[in-house]
């Protein structure tokens, strides 16, 4: 039978899933649509590496394997909420929470010096990072804002602060040295199988990765960033932002760049405290304490060591020394340099773009600050919107146009790739890659400590890549601008294949465009002051920061973005949107029974996951389903019952309830099929006349702690309890039937 998987995920969106979940059943049902979970939790997919650790009724399958397996196919159908991008603290976290529920996994090694650490380690790293969406993403991005959307936040605009033409926040880079500068890029001709090896001054010769298969027509690309030269700029930067007296803050992707970021995570602590490291570097490093897990995680170690209060004393004298460092959460003392991933690029950047290029200080209070992006291939994007913002003022949420995105991320494109290509070197010499036959196709000089990587992008989605572009282009009658740089290696040989593979189309009356990144904002924002519309059509890491940047700038978050892949094999996809997993709103539920995730994404998703079963399937009330509910999403908005902030007021599971009665109305008024209208008018009437009781269980459980009974492995039953809490309400969707 054909079926919806709806993916059971992490923190907030989990939660949210326990209480719209039951919905999604009872009105799918009707239609003979099976709506079937698979759990990809970061809990999930820890216990998958480790079955043959676990007695069998411990053990959980490999649902993302599975998953991916079927993305491949024309079959699947598949809903993916957000799910946690484990860094390392993450994953620790998760592993000893799991431990102490009694699951027997051994604990994330540091070093991997025997067989069976690096046994261990293997299999804790393929959970690591983000995992789950190169898996996943078959088929390339088409993200964009519903009409619905859009008109709600023109007529219900979020707050934007004011800029001032003396704003001293800027974006700082590197000019030299760094991945974008030393990139080499080649074009496969035929299938081959690469390898990359290391060669020491010595002669000594170091297999990185044996087998790289790759096929004829894939793009190829090799990098470095030279971490002497890193040093030099960060040390620069943290004395500017001294001089400037502005806050200072790093801006990395530590979560899908797992293995890169981190490390140039680590050398930002190590230059924002060099008098500490100096000094007690060897000692921290013995204890296991890496700058590369953050501030955060050094400090916490620190009652271990006899001397810890010591080296605590010089850490906050660092702090004093230095420039005031952005703060995760001034109250509780969290810097910019805790955790890697607590400051995440594509959140971050719109997020103090919006808020007049200002982050928040030490003293609780916002200010000018330096964000320091140290690799140099997109930076320059935050400052065109930065330096526009500076000349003309914020944007206006009521005017502005839109910037939808077409993005090149099937079968792990580019950069978000790189990963398990991505080596610290370990002496000087050369990192190289050779095809087959021996030859040498890219190769770069390096230092101890340089920080290599490799990735691949493969020309059927290249090809399917300009293919969604040029669609969108004509379906929308809007500009659309790929964003390559022929100055950088890897751009100019997308240029040709795009300028080939556009020759494949129709184009005619088209307005499609290459401009370098940073020319692109240019155009692109200063058709957003217009009011008008233009298609960011970029690789893997720009999708990425485009789909935050600007929905953050035009509708306040980029949850309500409408993230559809169309699976290369003909398949769908359909993301809830951006918007991450919302750790706080898991801590604010815990704390007072309250839940602000907006589950509008799911909404959006829902909607056209169920559009493309109808069409798949031939399934008429499928397609009744997906038309309702996009009206029932419209009534939704503007009734504005999205949750709000406070206690007292509905919340995320309020905002179910809302969503079910405009739902159950749009069905009952539809005229396509009678049977199923009458069936929805009845639960239509009960849902309205009971409004007012539903509203007081809802609302009445806030205010006191809730028990999930884990973070990252809840208790399934009391999570439903908790997440369920209107008896009225869940009696009336269980009573649904046509």
């Amino acid at each position: 039978m054909a079926k919806i998987l709806y993916t059971y995920t992490d923190e907030a969106p989990m939660l949210a899933t326990h209480s719209f979940l039951p919905i999604i059943q009872a009105y799918a049902s009707t239609a003979g649509v099976d709506v079937e979970t698979r759990d990809i939790s970061l809990a999930a997919r820890i216990l998958a590496q480790f079955t043959d650790r676990l007695p069998a009724e411990q053990q959980v399958p490999d649902t993302l394997g599975e998953l991916g397996a079927l993305a491949k196919t024309p079959e699947a159908n598949i809903i993916k909420l957000p799910n946690v991008s484990a860094s390392i603290p993450q994953l620790k976290a998760a592993i000893k929470e799991l431990q102490a529920a009694g699951f027997d996994l051994p604990d994330y090694p540091e070093d991997s010096d025997s067989d069976e650490a690096k046994d261990i380690r293997a299999r804790y790293d393929k959970v690591k990072g983000s995992a789950v969406n190169p898996v996943l993403r078959e088929g390339n991005s088409d993200r964009r804002a519903p009409a619905s959307v859009k008109a709600y936040a023109r007529k219900n605009p979020h707050s934007m602060g004011a800029w001032s033409a003396d704003s001293k926040t800027n974006v700082a880079t590197m000019a030299e040295a760094d991945f974008r500068h030393n990139e080499k890029s080649v074009i496969l001709e035929a299938d081959d199988d690469l390898r990359i090896q290391h060669v020491a001054a010595d002669g000594t010769t170091t297999v990185l990765r044996e087998s790289i298969p790759v096929l004829a027509g894939e793009v190829v690309d090799g990098t470095v960033m030279h971490v002497a030269k890193l040093q030099e700029f960060l040390k620069a930067q943290i004395a500017r932002a001294k001089a400037d007296d502005v806050l200072f803050s790093v801006h990395l992707k530590a979560t899908m760049m797992k293995v890169s970021d981190p490390i140039v995570f680590g050398h930002v602590v190590k230059a924002f405290f060099p008098d500490v490291f100096a000094q007690y570097g060897d000692q921290l490093a013995e204890a296991g304490l890496s700058a590369n897990d953050g501030l955060g995680g050094i400090l916490a170690g620190l009652d271990k060591l006899e001397n810890g209060a010591e080296i605590k004393a010089a850490f906050e004298k660092g702090i004093a020394d230095g420039p005031r460092l952005a703060m995760v959460d001034s109250d509780k003392g969290i810097t910019n340099l805790h955790v890697p991933s607590d400051v995440i690029v594509d959140a971050s950047m719109p997020a103090m773009i919006r808020t007049s290029g200002h982050m928040w200080g030490p003293d609780g209070n916002e200010a000018d600050t330096l964000a320091v992006l140290p690799d140099s291939s997109y930076a320059g994007i935050y400052q065109a919107v930065i330096d526009d913002c500076r000349a003309n003022g914020a944007y206006d949420p009521t005017t502005m146009g839109s910037v939808p995105n077409v993005g090149l991320m099937a079968q792990a494109a580019e950069e978000y790739g790189s990963h398990d290509k991505t080596f610290e070197v370990a002496s000087a010499g050369k990192v190289q890659v050779l095809n087959k036959a021996g030859e040498v196709l890219i190769e770069h000089d390096v230092e101890a400590g340089d920080i290599w990587r490799a990735c691949q992008t493969k020309d059927v989605p290249i090809r399917d890549w300009v293919k969604l572009a040029v669609t969108r282009a004509r379906a929308s009658k809007t500009p659309a601008v790929f964003w390559l740089d022929e100055t950088r290696a890897h751009d100019r040989n997308l240029i040709s294949l795009v300028e080939k593979y556009l020759k494949d189309h129709d184009t005619e009356g088209l307005d499609l465009r290459i401009l370098a990144p940073i020319e692109a904002t240019a155009f692109s924002i200063e058709r957003i002051r217009k009011g008008e519309d233009t298609i960011s059509v970029t690789g893997n890491v720009l999708r990425d920061y485009n789909t935050d940047l600007f929905p953050i700038l035009e509708l306040g978050t980029s949850a309500k973005m409408l993230s559809v892949v169309p699976l290369i094999n003909g398949g769908g996809l359909f993301e809830t949107g951006a918007g991450g997993s919302a750790p706080k709103h898991v801590q604010q539920l815990v704390k007072e029974n309250y839940l602000r995730w907006d589950s509008l994404g799911e909404f959006l998703a829902l909607a056209v996951s169920f559009e493309h079963f109808a069409q798949v399937n031939d399934n008429a009330r499928a397609q009744i389903l997906a038309d309702t509910l996009d009206r029932a999403t419209g009534t939704f908005l503007l009734e504005n019952k999205s949750p709000s902030r406070k206690v007292g007021s509905i919340d995320n599971r309020g905002s179910h309830f809302y969503l079910a009665l405009f739902w159950a109305e749009e069905l009952a008024k539809q005229t396509e099929d009678a049977e199923l209208a009458a069936a929805f008018a009845e639960l239509a009437g009960n849902l309205r006349s009971n409004e007012e009781a539903i509203n007081s269980e809802l609302i009445g459980v806030q205010g006191s702690p809730a028990d999930i009974g884990g973070y990252y492995k809840v208790d399934e039953a009391k999570t439903d309890a908790v997440m369920r809490p209107s008896a009225t309400l869940n009696d009336l969707i269980g009573s649904l039937s046509v």
